[in-house]
């Protein structure tokens, strides 16, 4: 299974499902609204086709584990390209304006990465990675979106599919060189895990050490 195409596909249906009273509901980002989360969708469909676009020719400087900057503390909104994106977020005012500029772009970005070879190197954020290594540094950030989509949403609004779950808590664990406890599901490894919601006490007792290394945020 192709893992980026599936967990692409199913967070541009769940928006394409959304009433429009959604978008101004709030999201799992903090301080963010659906709809700054769907524009921020938007510039990552654009970055897929931007670096789909860029071939490299030196070896490989990241992997899709070592893409990452790892911090413990999450964003507070306060960065330029987050203010920028709830600026433009407002500017759509129609919610389907938002439907339809994901739908357009975030289709040809699922196409790039269908078709892109694996194997072939490509350059982002001043680094090289191969194709298919920068593609699944995007089912981690596909999975963990469509949970911060869903997180406030009516009951029925469908959340990530299950195998980006389980392949995103996998890569997670990687990069935290530790796992979360069996009894953690894979939804619950990656809220916990990325700081999205505080573990309850129960699962701290359940998490022991590695409770004190929390949150591992993804940027």
């Amino acid at each position: 299974m192709d893992l980026f195409s599936h967990t692409w596909a199913a967070l541009r249906a769940a928006v394409a499902g959304l009433a429009d009273e959604d978008f101004a509901r709030p999201s799992g980002c903090d301080g963010w609204l659906v709809q700054d989360l769907v524009c921020h969708l938007i510039i990552d469909a654009q970055d897929v086709l931007i670096t789909l676009a860029t071939p490299e020719d030196g070896a490989p400087t990241r992997d899709e584990l070592t893409y990452w900057d790892v911090s413990g503390t999450p964003p507070t909104g306060e960065d330029p390209l987050d203010a920028l994106t709830v600026r433009l977020a407002a500017a759509y005012r129609d919610p389907g304006l938002l439907k339809f500029h994901l739908d357009d772009i975030g289709s040809a970005a699922g196409r790039a990465g269908a078709l892109a070879d694996r194997t072939s190197r490509v350059g982002t954020r001043d680094e090289v990675l191969t194709a298919g290594a920068y593609l699944s540094t995007y089912v981690m950030e596909w999975t963990l979106h469509h949970l911060d989509l869903v997180a406030h949403l009516p009951a029925g609004v469908p959340g990530p599919p299950a195998e980006g779950l389980a392949a995103s808590r996998q890569m997670l664990e990687r990069i935290a060189g530790t796992s979360f406890p069996a009894s953690f599901s894979d939804e619950d490894a990656l809220l916990v895990g990325t700081g999205r919601r505080t573990a309850t006490a129960k699962e701290r007792a359940e998490l022991g050490e590695l409770a004190e290394r929390l949150p591992f945020v993804l940027n």
